[in-house]
């Protein structure tokens, strides 16, 4: 029992510290258009959302039609979408690749190049496609969710519990998400030293 009560102790105190937890703004160059991004840019939106994505794994292109469902249902309420290549410049990713993803093209949505993976390792992410919110506040910038968009990658329809959904929809009605975070499942995103 004693055991029990340690791991769920330790699980609320890791849950909190993730809500909340600082970011810097951050620039970085949108493949797509080759222009900067950063968190100041886009500060009128009540939360961004980044979701990690690469070309070689094939979990984030199962999400794709998730993605964009999601992106049009929170248009109108100021809550922005970015994609976030963290093995830009690695083997197969590379500006011209990244920029030729016609799934971002074609939705509007910026795909961001984190050269040297600052803004991966600030956020704390491990996985593609793992997603992080990011709003705003009196103090900076801080994650208000950090997770699965869902719990199940592969069929859309078997999926039951929709984490990032709603986290946004939390967000809206300006309350904390709950959960603030959730285990994602897909590629490990390979750290550069």
């Amino acid at each position: 029992m004693k055991k029990l009560f340690t791991c769920f102790v330790i699980c609320i105190l890791w849950t909190s510290a993730i809500y909340g937890q600082k970011i810097s703004n951050m620039e970085m160059v949108d493949a797509i258009t080759n222009q900067p991004y950063s968190l100041d840019k886009n500060k009128a939106s009540i939360a961004q959302v980044f979701i990690f994505y690469t070309l070689k794994c094939p979990y984030p292109k199962l999400y794709n039609s998730r993605i964009r469902a999601l992106k049009e249902k929170y248009s109108s309420s100021k809550i922005t979408f970015a994609l976030v290549n963290p093995h830009a410049d690695q083997e197969d990713e590379t500006i011209e690749k990244l920029a030729s993803l016609a799934f971002a093209k074609n939705n509007q949505i910026p795909f961001l190049l984190d050269e040297n993976q600052v803004f991966t390792k600030m956020t704390g992410v491990k996985k593609i496609p793992e997603v992080v919110i990011i709003t705003a506040g009196p103090t900076g910038y801080s994650v208000a969710y950090r997770g699965a968009i869902d719990n199940n990658a592969q069929a859309m329809e078997s999926a039951t519990v929709h984490y990032l959904d709603t986290a946004l929809e939390d967000i809206t009605k300006r309350d904390r998400p709950s959960p603030t975070v959730t285990r994602a499942v897909g590629c490990n995103i390979r750290f550069t030293p």
